[in-house]
C-alpha cells in the first residue's frame, strides 16, 4: 500500500522518507504524483496545519496521506514575534534559506544569553485515509546560536545554527550514525505514531 508524504520540503522527505522506507513502508512523493497545487495552510497551530495539507491532498491524489507541521516557541521572544507556525515567513515575506538564518542570528544575539537561544518546536503530524484522520503531537527542545555552521540543510536551515548539547556539534553536521543517536530517538514517538497508525489503516483495509 503506498503512502503520500505531502510536503515539498526536501529535508523533511530526505528524513521522514528514508526512515519510512527503511521499515517497509512504500512512500510517495507531490512530485512523484505530479501534484504542484499550493494548500493555504489557515491553521491555528501546527495539528491544524498538518490535517488541513493531510486532507487536501488525500482528495487530490485518493491516497492514504501523511503530513507534518510544526511551530516554533523561543524562550524570552515578545508574543508578537515569536515565529509560532509561521517559521519561515516573517512580515508576509517569505524567507529563503539564508536570509532565514540571518533572521534567527538576529533573535539569538537580541534574547538570548551568551550566544544561545533555547525554546522548542511544536510537532504536528496527521494522517488521512478513507474519512479517518488521525494525529500527534509532541515537542522538541532545541539549542539556537548565533554561530553558524557552513553546511546548510536545503530545505531546513535552521539546524546550521542548532546545536546538539550532547555532542555539541551542529544539527546540520551530524553524521548517520550521530543522527540515529540523537535525533532518531528524539522523533521516536512520532515514527511510533506513523508506524501504528498505517498498520491500523492496513489492517482495516483488509477487513474490508
Amino acid at each position: 500500500m503506498k503512502y503520500l508524504l505531502a510536503t515539498t520540503n526536501k529535508a523533511k522527505i530526505r528524513y521522514y522518507g528514508t526512515k519510512l522506507r527503511e521499515q517497509g513502508v512504500e512512500i510517495v512523493t507531490l512530485e512523484d504524483l505530479n501534484i504542484k497545487c499550493n494548500v493555504d495552510e489557515t491553521g491555528k497551530n501546527p495539528i491544524e496545519n498538518a490535517i488541513i495539507k493531510a486532507s487536501a491532498y488525500n482528495q487530490i491524489s485518493g491516497m492514504p496521506t501523511i503530513a507534518l507541521d510544526e511551530g516554533l516557541f523561543l524562550k524570552g521572544v515578545p508574543d508578537h514575534i515569536q515565529p509560532g507556525t509561521h517559521v519561515r515567513r516573517v512580515n508576509g515575506k517569505r524567507l529563503n534559506d539564508i536570509e532565514m538564518i540571518e533572521y534567527y542570528i538576529d533573535l539569538v544575539n537580541k534574547y538570548g544569553e551568551n550566544g544561545i537561544l533555547k525554546g522548542y518546536f511544536l510537532k504536528g503530524v496527521a494522517i488521512v485515509s478513507q474519512g479517518n484522520t488521525y494525529t500527534f503531537e509532541c515537542k522538541a527542545n532545541r539549542c539556537f546560536t548565533n554561530k553558524k555552521s557552513a553546511v546548510i540543510d536545503e530545505g531546513y536551515p535552521l539546524a546550521s545554527i542548532q546545536i546538539i548539547s550532547s555532542l555539541n556539534k551542529f544539527k546540520s553536521e551530524l553524521t548517520l550514525e550521530e543522527e540515529k543517536r540523537t535525533m532518531d530517538v528524539e522523533q521516536k514517538d512520532i515514527f511510533d505514531f506513523l508506524l501504528n497508525t498505517i498498520s491500523t489503516i492496513e489492517q482495516d483495509q483488509t477487513k474490508n
